[in-house]
């Protein structure tokens, strides 16, 4: 038998496009103060989640997490950088909106994926929200080329 050759960035992109409208990253639980609760709002809170958890299956970070901050920490410790024009497969960093930023991912052809409050899955949708939310950074990591 012939031993495959495993294309990293093909399977990663792939899984990143299909994600969309999966529920699975919706919950994460957790305890505060002794009483069980759902850490990601149900999936309002998941968008972390979603990036880190694709991130992570490729090794590309050295684990999941439930907050951007954390993410963006991990990122950097991992590889990542900054770069000035996004690239199928890079992490979004959009600006904070109602004290909170969100991560994503670009698909190309100014599509992004990322989690939905209102749906509460990853949505595609336009990479800068039809302009109603600024980008702080794309990242990259020159192991997905």
């Amino acid at each position: 038998m012939v031993k495959p050759i495993l294309l990293l960035k093909d399977s990663y992109l792939s899984m990143i496009k299909n994600s969309e409208e999966t529920e699975m990253f919706r919950d994460f639980w957790g305890k505060i103060r002794d009483k069980k609760e759902n850490l990601t709002k149900n999936g309002q809170r998941s968008c972390a989640f979603f990036v880190t958890s694709v991130l992570y299956h490729f090794k590309l970070i050295k684990s999941p997490h439930l907050t951007v901050c954390g993410t963006i920490r991990d990122m950097r410790k991992s590889s990542w950088f900054e770069i000035e024009k996004p690239k199928n497969g890079s992490v979004i960093l959009w600006e904070k909106k109602r004290g909170h930023y969100h991560l994503g991912f670009y698909l190309g052809s100014k599509k992004a994926i990322s989690n939905s409050r209102k749906k509460r899955t990853p949505i595609i949708h336009h990479f800068t929200f039809n302009g109603k939310r600024g980008i702080k950074a794309f990242f990259w990591n020159k192991r997905i080329n």
